[in-house]
């Protein structure tokens, strides 16, 4: 018999992979450059050419059985202990390659890090808004989702509804910064703050509460801002990384999870990692993606376009009167929508080919989400038709507020 919960799964797709191919097919009708596809975080800066040209370097000179053949299950020794000094030097934390594990991208990190913390009935907490994926991967551990309200004035921490969600039944906390969808970033007193928390409620309740990190927009920071390491403010914490934006590599599938090396059981964690994937499948990332990255720990694609991007669209959006927090990283604005549906709102933008994500998924009812990891020259060209599509749909519209 087929299992029920993944056929009923269907019916709920995700909103933004079903509005990315209604753009793709939207494309082979009018011309691909003639639809404003603002749905998908796919990066869009190419590759850095160092990356590239070790990949060539790798594929023609090294062994093709190590290359191309099973790596540990841990992941390959040496690109292990890179990552963990480039963390040392970056963090000033002393991370050795027994405190991490290579995942595939993000998801595979996180797929690990909940088995490792929460069981079947216990309560994984994330703030709103939050990335909609999320929800299946608790769900899929047995575990059960709960969401804290969004702080809609900074999308920082609404702390008093944090406090109110956390119980002895919860076994951790996940968070997103930078954040997507609404590109905040949380400040170190935000995460001085939560780490204070978490903290007491582990020691009223008698068991840790894990605070797991996922960052896989760490390097895209904008306006010349720091982004502070969440792992720095609390120890019992989980990272989990993708180099998928950092070096515009998502198809790659290659990231990694560190636990805090200040957890005397940290290499126990990293040990039962390779356990959870015998039962999960997210076995050994590809060995030359590996170390690929293990050479790369330094670099980043271009990231500065999406700093211009930004500037470009949140000027663009508060000159229609759109209440929206400037984005301090990421590559999304997440404004209010200018009537209280988003969703009909992004309706009525696809009749102007503007593909925008309404927020109800991401737990943020009447916003919406505008991914801008596209050609700036397709965001310039964009603008008119966004003023066009405003000020026809919404002719008597005030700025909305909170």
């Amino acid at each position: 018999m087929i299992v029920q919960k993944y056929k009923e799964m269907l019916s709920a797709k995700s909103v933004i992979r079903q509005l990315s191919e209604w753009a793709t097919e939207r494309g082979k009708e009018i011309g691909e450059g003639q639809v404003f596809d603002y749905s998908l975080g796919n990066p869009s800066v190419a590759v850095p050419r160092a990356f590239t040209d070790r990949m060539v370097q790798l594929l023609e000179t090294a062994e093709s059985t190590k290359l191309h053949g099973y790596s540990p299950s841990l992941g390959i020794g040496s690109v292990r202990e890179a990552v963990a000094e480039s963390l040392r030097g970056r963090f000033g934390l002393p991370f050795t390659q027994e405190h991490v594990f290579m995942a595939s991208g993000a998801a595979g990190a996180i797929a690990h890090a909940l088995r490792l913390v929460a069981s079947a009935g216990e309560e994984v907490l994330c703030i709103a808004p939050f990335f909609p994926e999320y929800r299946p991967y608790v769900e899929a551990t047995g575990a059960v989702l709960k969401v804290v309200p969004p702080d809609y004035q900074a999308f920082q921490i609404h702390f008093d509804a944090l406090e109110q969600q956390l119980t002895d039944k919860t076994a951790a906390v996940l968070v997103n910064s930078p954040n997507n969808p609404t590109g905040a970033v949380y400040s170190a007193e935000t995460l001085e703050k939560l780490a204070e928390i978490l903290r007491r409620k582990s020691k009223e309740y008698g068991q840790e509460i894990f605070l797991i990190s996922d960052e896989p927009y760490r390097e895209i920071v904008f306006d010349g801002k720091e982004n502070p390491c969440v792992c720095a403010f609390y120890e019992n914490s989980i990272l989990c990384y993708s180099f998928s934006k950092s070096l515009s590599v998502p198809g790659g599938r290659i990231g990694y999870l560190a636990v805090h090396p200040a957890r005397p059981d940290a290499a126990t964690l990293v040990n039962m990692c390779g356990q959870i994937s015998r039962g999960i499948g997210h076995n050994c990332p590809a060995s030359l993606m590996q170390l690929a990255v293990a050479q790369s720990l330094q670099e980043t694609a271009d990231l500065k376009v999406y700093e211009r991007n930004r500037n470009l669209l949140y000027q663009a959006f508060t000159e229609l009167d759109f209440s929206c927090v400037k984005p301090g990283g990421t590559f999304y604005l997440f404004p209010k929508a200018l009537e209280e549906d988003a969703a009909a709102f992004c309706q009525k933008a696809l009749r102007y080919d503007l593909v925008f994500v309404p927020g109800d998924s991401f737990g943020a009812p009447g916003y919406f989400r505008a991914a801008y990891c596209v050609e700036t020259e397709k965001v310039e060209r964009s603008l008119p038709v966004l003023r066009r599509f405003v000020e026809t749909e919404y002719p008597n519209r005030k700025k909305t507020k909170e």
